[in-house]
């Protein structure tokens, strides 16, 4: 069997100014980063405000597990099935980040015949705008320490900076670091650690903003941390977001690429769902929604991660409304919330599928709760008994939600035709009824608690004295009314990673809330949860390579 690199090695890309073509831009609106890559122009962009928006569809997913549920491979081939039906449509989706691509998670560029190409490209550097988002994060930073060795005019207490160093690469080393060490002349010793780029504020706010005025306001919103009385510092009291902002200029310009079936596509920011929004860039949807009639989002991990955020953080910031939801389930994924072990997952297990059906079911009554409309996109695998298929549709159908059977890893666009029909049978001719999950002028804990018991089916929340703590900060200082982007493992509707299937009766500890108020959200800290992850005994790295004519190998 091929694997993904081979089958996008074999495909016939068109050059990226035939892709932006059919889009209605002209080859002046795209600047290239080579043969096919292009990042769609401010002045484009400006000129797509004229045209009419098409319809949004958001693809997400049951609670994912290390059997893979492919959601992305889902979302773009749906797009790429949605113009095989003759519509006209795209996918936007995030770029990848290099700590999972050399970790353990692998990519997001899709797999088999449903890829965003040029693959190896898109899952290493790009177009540069992951270093553009470390470079500008950590350019904060020093200036942060800089502006407390050079007389500290600000007050900013030492021992209080929120704002941390980033970098693209699953470190654990670096968590928690101490710096300035080494004189007077090195800086103030302080403590310090990183996080990983797509944790990043920075990353959060290049997604949300619609312009580089808004970028630029946002920046300046950033609490970089208090003052020895305990006051918060806002960025703009610095006065750095013109030049921190001149680091982002490019990154805010959407990136155009294709598909494995030339389908154009926008893959453009990239922060985690489980520690940040987890939506691509908002600038990329608007600007797709202008070019065509169908747009495939994604929201990453499970629904009770991605999708809520998306809901209540994104759709918000936009504004954008979401005419369809498409939750991917696999039987094998399935089978493992039911309790099979990894390794037995390619046998047949019915017992245990029936098992780990209440996952799934805990999903689609938590679409419910935000007036979608929906589909369950069942996403075949080879191991997959024509019975277990069956079971889960029965499931899907029994709880009022329509299933089709799909496999766009192996036949691309014309594996889910089915699917792309009763797509755009839900959305055509049909007005949008999203709402959110809360109101946002709710108090932070009404929306914790909101959040943790509706969608994760939480009994109570327990806040730790550090997050009472910042819950009184929040208060005093009118950061109250931002919503909340919940920070929480995705391989569990709980706090709880061991916790598989559809968990009742536990509580969600908040460990600590953190201000992020240039992106206009807290961030509640749950469980075991880290903003760096780590690498695993056998990196993905061990098999990468390029051979002698600098083709990359073994990526995927």
């Amino acid at each position: 069997m091929l694997s993904d690199i081979d089958i996008a090695k074999k495909v016939g890309l068109k050059p990226i100014k035939d892709i932006g073509r059919s889009l209605g831009l002209e080859e002046e609106d795209l600047e290239l980063y080579g043969k096919y890559k292009a990042k769609i122009s401010y002045q484009a962009l400006d000129k797509l405000q004229d045209r009419p928006e098409g319809k949004l569809i958001l693809v997400s997913a049951i609670t994912p597990t290390p059997a893979g549920e492919g959601k992305t491979t889902v979302s773009i081939g749906l797009s790429q099935a949605l113009n095989k039906i003759g519509e006209k449509a795209m996918v936007a989706i995030r770029e990848p980040s290099l700590g999972p691509v050399f970790g353990i998670k692998g990519g997001a560029a899709g797999g088999g015949y449903s890829q965003v190409l040029p693959m190896e490209e898109i899952n290493l550097h790009f177009t540069g705008d992951f270093h553009a988002v470390t470079a500008a994060n950590n350019t904060l930073a020093a200036l942060i320490d800089n502006h407390i060795h050079a007389g500290n005019d600000l007050q900013i207490d030492p021992r209080r900076v929120t704002w941390k160093r980033v970098l693209d690469v699953n470190d654990r080393a670096l968590r928690h670091v101490v710096i300035g060490l080494g004189g007077r002349t090195q800086g103030i010793p302080r403590e310090d650690g990183f996080d990983i780029t797509p944790a990043s504020e920075i990353m959060a706010i290049l997604c949300l903003s619609k312009d580089l005025a808004e970028l630029k306001e946002r920046i300046g919103n950033i609490t970089i941390g208090f003052t020895y009385d305990g006051k918060p510092v806002l960025e703009k009291e610095l006065g750095y977001e013109g030049a921190i902002a001149a680091l982002l200029k490019d990154a805010l310009k959407p990136n155009l690429v294709q598909t494995t079936e030339n389908t154009p596509a926008l893959v453009h920011g990239g922060p985690f769902a489980n520690i940040a929004q987890g939506a691509n860039s908002i600038i990329a949807t608007k600007a797709a929604l202008r070019m065509a009639d169908y747009v495939v989002t994604e929201a990453g991990f499970g629904f009770d991660l991605g999708a809520e955020k998306f809901f209540d953080i994104v759709c918000p910031n936009g504004p954008m409304c979401t005419s369809a939801v498409v939750l991917v389930a696999t039987v094998r994924a399935l089978k493992h919330h039911g309790g099979a072990k990894l390794s037995d997952l390619n046998a047949p297990n019915v017992e245990a599928l029936k098992k780990g059906l209440p996952n799934l079911g805990k999903h689609l009554e938590n679409i419910k709760k935000f007036g979608m409309e929906s589909v369950v996109a069942i996403n075949r695998f080879a191991t997959d008994t024509e019975e277990e298929l069956e079971i889960v549709e029965s499931y899907a159908r029994k709880h009022g939600f329509d299933a089709s059977i799909v496999d766009f890893w192996s036949k691309g666009g014309e594996g889910g035709l089915e699917l792309a029909e009763e797509v755009k049978r839900l959305v055509d001719d049909k007005r949008c009824q999203m709402h959110s999950l809360y109101d946002w002028k709710d108090s932070i804990e009404d929306k914790i608690k909101t959040v943790a018991t509706e969608i994760y089916g939480a009994k109570a929340i327990d806040y730790t004295s550090t997050a009472k703590k910042d819950l009184k900060k929040i208060n005093q200082y009118g950061y109250h009314e931002l919503p909340v982007c919940i920070a929480k493992t995705q391989k569990s509707l709980s706090d709880n990673p061991k916790l598989l299937g559809r968990p009742e009766n536990f509580l969600v500890t908040v460990r600590e809330i953190l201000i992020a108020s240039g992106a206009g959200f807290v961030i509640p800290i749950t469980g075991d949860i880290m903003r760096m992850p780590g690498l695993p005994k056998a990196p993905a790295a061990k098999k990468i390579t390029v051979d002698d004519k600098g083709d990359i190998e073994n990526l995927f």
